[in-house]
């Protein structure tokens, strides 16, 4: 009987040990997997999450490049944009559309957001932009500088006067003492370009980055009065912006020297 009785203990004791042994084996597992985990990139630094950006027309294409770089970079992050002419675009936010972000064409259309108490905090200056003549390729109309643009037989379509590139042709006519007479006005610079590349238009005043967005579709002419009205383009957060804090991160990483780089490679000038 104390044979058993030892025998019994003994394998007792094995067993114990082997439970505990695979108990060891099971918690070294989990750490090792954990490890994996981390090392694998499954988490991100910084907000993640969802935020709309209000932006100027001119800025779709710069904007669209650094909406997709950032989603890259912070995986968990979606940003959607509205694109419009400036005016429009204040207007929207104003009745209430919800926006977690706006980047204007020009200062004053910003200015409307802060003296409103929209803005949340002081929005920053990003990029400048100036105008130049878009024409049909191979400028049939034999454009060289502004005053051509008054020519009868030149077709022209500029922006209306409380869209930012509407604005600018407003400076260059005042600076200039040049009085043009366009056949349309339109709510967004996108709309001039579209005119003159569809032809239903000889010349269109929009920015430098339009002409060089188009891919060959328009030629553009620049002209000296240009300077006269550059642009400056602000970015700020929102108040009640639904994700402050990636609204706050996108609009860095807009100014950073990734988003400089961007806007740089489009014809946008430093701030």
């Amino acid at each position: 009987m104390t044979t058993h009785v030892r025998n019994a203990a003994l394998l007792i004791t094995v067993v114990t040990l082997a439970a505990l042994g695979l108990a060891g084996c099971s918690t070294s597992t989990g750490s090792g997997s954990d490890t994996s985990a981390s090392a694998s990139g499954t988490a991100t630094d910084g907000p993640t999450g969802k935020i709309t950006v209000f932006a100027a027309a001119s800025l779709q294409q710069t904007f669209t490049t650094l909406g997709d770089q950032y989603e890259a970079a912070h995986p968990g992050t979606t940003i959607t944009f509205s694109f419009a002419g400036s005016s429009d675009l204040v207007t929207q936010i104003r009745n209430g559309a919800p926006a977690d972000v706006f980047a204007s064409a020009d200062e004053a259309n910003m200015d409307k957001i802060v003296k409103t108490d929209v803005a949340a905090g002081s929005p920053k200056d990003f990029a400048t932009n100036v105008l130049e003549i878009a024409v049909a390729p191979g400028n049939p109309k034999k454009i060289t500088d502004l005053d051509d643009l008054t020519s009868s037989d030149v077709q022209l379509v500029t922006c209306a006067a409380p869209v930012p590139c509407g604005a600018a042709t407003a400076k260059v006519e005042q600076a200039t003492g040049i009085n043009l007479s366009p056949v349309s006005e339109e709510q967004s610079v996108t709309d001039v370009l579209g005119k003159v590349e569809s032809g239903q238009a000889d010349a269109g005043l929009v920015y430098v980055t339009d002409v060089q967005g188009a891919d060959g579709k328009v030629d553009g002419v620049p002209f000296d009065a240009s300077s006269k009205a550059v642009n400056t383009y602000p970015i700020g957060v929102l108040k009640g912006a639904s994700n402050p804090d990636l609204a706050k991160a996108f609009t860095a990483y807009v100014r950073s020297d990734a988003g400089r780089k961007v806007l740089a490679a489009a014809g946008f000038g430093a701030p």
